[in-house]
């Protein structure tokens, strides 16, 4: 009777501190979120930039699926049968962030590394075709994330969320080390203005290769150790993700702060 009621005590206890840290994080997520990736929405398509932009477009517009999700999760606490909706939405904050995010990465690294390539499907058709597809895998990983956790268990989300990062994040480091290859390497006989104006796109697209890459690996490297460590223990501790969600809430601002700093939106940062 005394081991039950301190074990009883003690799930309390940690639901309850998970509760303190969730609806915090989640609502800076919502009340933050949701506007900023809006304003990246409305500028893109507003501005010249739609086709070239066109991945950052879709990227923000997952980031307000998922801030969605959020909102969905809250309220499930009061309406119970928007748990599985919530669940279902799962799958744009596995598949469809980092995914996006190799997009942008991998069209930097062809633009700097294989121009040629670059400008063959540098027109609208092709990302349409790269967004479709992307889009489509990101809704099966969302039916695959409400199966798995009807019909399964904890852990073996875990396992799914976990061995999903661990393929995207090598094509980014592929794409940062290729890029920064390029950029040490000048081509013979260049003029001096034509080599510096080469070589400042070649940084910019290093720059942002690197501040996604980084974020991405903020984003979900406590989350893959998290999973990892649920994986080998067959037990699922709430508290142990915590670290998983702040970097995750937290890292999601870096890539419309990103792209309003290129805009030239943010006056405090283009000084």
């Amino acid at each position: 009777m005394n081991s039950t009621t301190t074990g009883a005590s003690s799930n309390s206890t940690t639901a309850f501190i998970s509760l303190c840290v969730q609806i915090p994080l989640l609502s800076i997520n919502i009340l933050l979120g949701f506007p900023t990736h809006s304003y990246v929405l409305w500028l893109i398509i507003t501005g010249n930039g739609f086709a070239t932009e066109f991945f950052n477009l879709n990227h923000s517009f997952c980031e307000i699926g998922i801030c969605v999700d959020f909102l969905i999760f809250l309220l499930s606490s009061y309406i119970s049968s928007l748990l599985p909706l919530a669940l279902f939405f799962q799958g744009l904050s596995i598949t469809g962030r980092p995914l996006f995010q190799c997009l942008i990465c991998v069209e930097r690294y062809l633009a700097v590394v294989h121009p040629v390539t670059f400008l063959k499907y540098k027109p609208l058709r092709y990302r349409v075709i790269c967004c479709t597809a992307a889009w489509l895998f990101t809704l099966s990983s969302c039916l695959a994330c409400l199966i798995i956790i009807l019909l399964s268990s904890i852990v073996v989300h875990a396992w799914f969320f976990s061995i999903q990062f661990l393929l995207y994040l090598p094509i980014q480091f592929f794409c940062l080390v290729a890029v920064l290859r390029a950029l040490k390497q000048s081509g013979p006989g260049e003029r001096k203005r034509e080599k510096e104006d080469e070589n400042q796109m070649k940084r910019r697209a290093f720059n942002v290769i690197l501040i996604t890459t980084v974020s991405m690996a903020i984003t979900y490297m406590p989350a893959t150790i998290s999973g990892i460590y649920t994986f080998l223990t067959q037990q699922y501790n709430v508290i142990f993700w915590i670290p998983s969600m702040l970097s995750y809430v937290l890292a999601g601002f870096v890539q419309p702060v990103l792209y309003l700093h290129r805009a030239g939106k943010l006056s405090c940062l283009c000084s």
